[in-house]
């Protein structure tokens, strides 16, 4: 098998501290150097719709909730894991933007509720098919099999490192 940058690494660790089992650290330093390539590759396909992954995450979340396309703006800042003034400075640029709105709580008018525009579902709707697309050529490596596995796999450790 052809050798990384993390088995560089992890040799000289074992050179240097050879009673350390490495494992585990090539495996996270793996999934940090995706992560990056990953951020890196979805930035790159969502310019040409003149989106930021910021943006975009904010305005799936809305999509993927079905119609009215709404959620509390405190819902949308746990379901994009952003503190509410994070979310709230979120808001404004897409509100600006005319990709989202918003709108007193029906039931409770200190509560605001955050819709998506026509205008952001088209946008949003664009999107996800960039996204998806650069998802794919990110992943041309594996097989769908190897794909649905290695998600499997993934799975199991986030579900443990959430459950701590």
């Amino acid at each position: 098998m052809e050798k990384d940058s993390v088995d560089d690494i992890l040799e000289q660790w074992s050179e240097e501290r050879p009673e350390l089992d490495t494992a585990s650290l090539g495996v996270v330093i793996r999934i940090m150097t995706l992560y990056r390539s990953f951020s890196r590759e979805a930035t790159r396909a969502l310019e040409p719709l003149g989106l930021e992954l910021f943006e975009y995450d904010v305005l799936s979340a809305l999509r993927r909730q079905g119609r009215p396309f709404a959620l509390a703006a405190t819902a949308l800042a746990r379901e994009t894991d952003l503190s509410s003034g994070a979310m709230t400075n979120r808001i404004d640029k897409l509100e600006d933007r005319g990709l989202v709105r918003r709108q007193p709580g029906k039931t409770d008018r200190r509560s605001i509720m955050i819709f998506l525009t026509p205008a952001g579902r088209r946008v949003i709707d664009k999107a996800i098919r960039y996204r998806l697309d650069a998802a794919s050529d990110d992943l041309l490596a594996l097989s769908a099999r190897e794909q649905r596995q290695l998600a499997d796999l993934l799975r199991t450790v986030v579900l443990n490192v959430a459950n701590r």
